[in-house]
């Protein structure tokens, strides 16, 4: 039977448009192929940055030289750089395209002490270093730099429009420098923001993390000879000894999830003279901000404890807190859509070789298949912390991680200093890097993608508005991993 020509004409119509979605969406397809193919062009500039950020391992809020060669790098690509935001002198803003949506991508660069290493299967500490970059921060920058070239590069031939900025953010290893950036209203604008880490695996997924305060005490008492005349001292060490047993103590009374570490970064110079001054560093965390807030008022209890029973003077040098990372699904399965798809990891007969003898060092190796997979951590909690969860209270934001480390490394370690020298951080690397601008094209091409995410965040801060850990007024610590100074009192 011959169709009506009314649904006649519906059915070209409905076949017309068919055609030209399919057409629109290979066409789509393609565009984004080419935003990844320029960042595999890129591979050998981007890592240049970051072997060059590796070599000069600088400590949080001193990574003037790491943190000016991506400025310098970003702006060479026609970014509007603002320097020094915030207050610090190692954090920046840059800025490329106009109008919305805006997706943020975050960077960081920062060095962990003690824990120089050359690029070698072994222990060798460098001569020239002594901090290391033991968290991978120097592959962080850099692929994240990557991605925010390439998609400035989309929005300049005009297959994408909106705005695209990378924030350098400082001192991310106990400095806390994206919450002062996120009080500077840096991230006010932002529809979406990406972030990546370092890892010994590939995963993504809406998981949070632990809350976090840091605080040094520092004890001041009276110097002595200890053998002709001790009970004329008063000893700033045994204040710390005693803060430290108090806090052993109050251990056993904490929620689970509760975690305290600490190191003595000042106890004295010579057994034979009573020490005048020391110096503890304490972090406390815990899944929930405000359970921070509590158990950070008992640790301050126990450190007066330790002055009072030691005739001694406290002075607390607060460091500041952090907040727990806000997940989201939503954004996180772009994520894993698009890291599934990119995922091509693999070792070469030389990396097999550097594995295998990394492995011989660590407690608890595992199969180099691994990197094969990612895994979807969603739901869970890690046991780390981040400034990116104050970050995220603020705009929806998520995260992910790459294999860059031999699997099984575990982070804050020498093996982890020495993996971020090799060809296989390089691959995970620019993994990262194809993952985020992958992703930051989704969300900029897709609205529902990104609408999507901010409904989440809107439902998952419910009636909890953000709240800072930090005390009022306070300022950036920029000289916290400068050595303590001994000051009469």
């Amino acid at each position: 039977m011959a169709l009506p020509t009314s649904i006649k004409t519906i059915a070209i119509v409905c076949l017309t448009f068919a055609w030209a979605t399919s057409l629109g969406t290979q066409a789509c397809f393609a565009q984004k192929d080419r935003l990844i193919q320029s960042i595999r062009d890129q591979e050998e500039f981007t890592w240049r940055i970051a072997q060059q950020i590796w070599k000069w391992a600088e400590p949080g809020y001193q990574e003037t030289k790491s943190s000016k060669l991506l400025a310098d790098a970003l702006e060479a690509a026609e970014f509007k750089v603002e320097r020094r935001v915030a207050g610090i002198p190692t954090a920046f803003a840059a800025t490329y395209g106009e109008g919305k949506p805006v997706i943020g991508i975050l960077g960081e660069y920062d060095a962990l002490p003690g824990l120089s290493q050359t690029a070698a299967p072994y222990r060798q500490p460098r001569e020239d270093v002594t901090y290391g970059h033991a968290c991978g921060h120097h592959l962080f920058g850099a692929a994240s730099a990557s991605a925010a070239i390439g998609i400035a590069q989309q929005i300049r031939s005009g297959q994408l429009k909106g705005t695209v900025r990378y924030y350098g953010c400082p001192a991310e290893e106990g400095g806390s420098g994206k919450v002062f950036m996120v009080q500077a209203g840096l991230f006010k604008d932002c529809d979406a923001v990406l972030h990546w880490h370092p890892s010994s695996q590939n995963s993504a997924g809406d998981r949070s993390t632990l809350a976090r305060m840091a605080v040094k005490f520092r004890f001041h008492g009276k110097a002595a000879h200890a053998a002709g005349a001790p009970e004329q001292g008063r000893s700033a060490l045994d204040a710390v000894e005693l803060t430290n047993f108090a806090a052993q103590l109050m251990r056993e009374h904490t929620p689970d999830q509760t975690r305290i570490h600490y190191v003595i970064t000042a106890g004295g110079d010579a057994p034979n003279v009573v020490p005048e001054f020391s110096e503890v560093y304490y972090y406390i965390r815990h899944p929930k901000a405000h359970v921070v807030r509590g158990l950070y008022k008992r640790l301050v209890l126990c450190a007066q404890a330790g002055a009072m029973g030691t005739e001694t003077k406290l002075d607390i040098n607060f460091q500041g807190g952090i907040v727990e990372i806000l997940p989201n699904q939503s954004l996180s399965q772009v994520v894993i859509r698009n890291f599934r798809e990119q995922n091509d990891l693999s070792y070469s007969a030389e990396d097999v070789k550097f594995a295998l003898r990394l492995q011989d060092t660590m407690p608890k190796p595992k199969s180099l298949d691994t990197i094969k997979l990612v895994v979807d951590r969603s739901g869970t909690v890690g046991m780390g912390s981040t400034d990116v969860g104050d970050v995220s209270w603020v705009v929806p934001t998520t995260g992910f991680t790459t294999a860059c480390w031999v699997p099984g490394t575990p982070g804050h370690s020498w093996q982890a200093v020495a993996c971020g020298g090799t060809n296989i951080a390089k691959n995970g690397m620019n993994l990262a890097a194809r993952v985020l601008a992958a992703t930051a094209w989704d969300l900029m091409t897709n609205p529902t993608d990104l609408s999507g995410g901010k409904r989440e965040h809107a439902r998952r801060i419910g009636e909890e508005k953000y709240a800072t850990l930090m005390e009022p007024g306070q300022k950036p610590p920029l000289d916290y991993r400068k050595p303590p100074k001994s000051t009469k009192r």
